[in-house]
């Protein structure tokens, strides 16, 4: 009997070995969790696309409805600025009056974060407006536009510079190259509104040809704060030579690597909201 055991069960050392498969396996689970890390990491990437392009902007519009409101309740709450009362025509042969003087800049005193004006641009459409706060910090331009400090105000002699973003948190500034020489940029405040004009030849749509020489529309690296000086593109301790508005936003389109760039010049006096609470003509483009 055990002559026949022998012969139908060899020892366990001479069965032939089965093809070793460890390798093989160990290759197939490396390749499946390489597959799945990625799957991962493209949602991830996909999901934070999401956030910054959709989710922001959402976001971004709550805040400006909120500081839409803020601001309008403020300017309620100020004293009320009337219009000049109309003056008895002059008898004849007296002489004429003078004329009323043009009303001044408001001096505007606010503190970091908080909105001051309004910024409308009838060349990116007939309901754009944005407010802006104080600041240009990442918490701010979440808001929306931020104004740079230490830079002019509204009106004032000097360069009142504006930055927002160009994609994500409300993309303020998303079609910002639009902009065309002799374009209307005009500033809300609390008493009055203010007329710039982007720089160039509204004819030709050569931004270059100002007398100043400042252009109306660059492209710069983002280290050049030359931009925001008193007088664009000059010292940024040197004077003044007029009343400017800059506008500062990245370009391209979702890069940060260089710096799309607006100067526009203020167009005449400010005008009264007293005398014009619907706006000025230019307000319709």
């Amino acid at each position: 009997m055990s002559s026949a055991v022998d012969v139908e069960q060899p020892p366990a050392e001479a069965r032939p070995e089965t093809p070793p498969r460890r390798w093989a396996d160990r290759l197939r689970t490396l390749a499946r969790g390489i597959g799945q890390t990625l799957i991962t990491i493209g949602l991830v990437a996909l999901l934070f696309v999401v956030y910054e392009l959709y989710v922001t902007d959402f976001l971004a519009d709550r805040e400006q409805d909120q500081l839409a409101e803020q601001i309008e309740q403020q300017w309620a709450d100020a004293p009320t600025v009337t219009a000049p009362a109309p003056t008895a025509p002059p008898s004849e042969g007296a002489p004429a009056p003078a004329p009323a003087p043009a009303p001044a800049p408001e001096t505007i005193d606010v503190d970091l974060g908080q909105p001051f004006a309004v910024l409308h641009i009838p060349r990116l459409g007939d309901d754009y407006e944005r407010v802006v706060v104080e600041g240009t910090a990442q918490v701010q331009l979440a808001q929306g536009p931020g104004h740079y400090l230490d830079t002019a105000m509204p009106g004032q002699e000097g360069n009142f510079a504006v930055a927002g973003h160009r994609v994500g948190r409300g993309s303020p500034f998303l079609d910002l190259d639009r902009m065309r020489p002799g374009d209307a940029i005009v500033v809300e405040t609390e008493q009055n509104w203010y007329v710039y004009r982007v720089l160039g030849d509204a004819a030709t749509g050569d931004f270059r040809t100002d007398p100043s020489g400042i252009p109306g529309q660059r492209i710069v690296r983002p280290e050049d704060v030359a931009v925001i000086s008193p007088t664009p593109g000059g010292g940024v301790d040197g004077p003044t030579s007029g009343a400017y508005l800059t506008l500062t936003t990245c370009h391209p389109k979702y890069s940060a690597a260089q710096r799309l760039i607006v100067h526009a010049r203020l167009d005449g006096a400010p005008v009264s909201k007293a005398s014009a609470p619907d706006g000025p003509p230019a307000l319709a483009g």
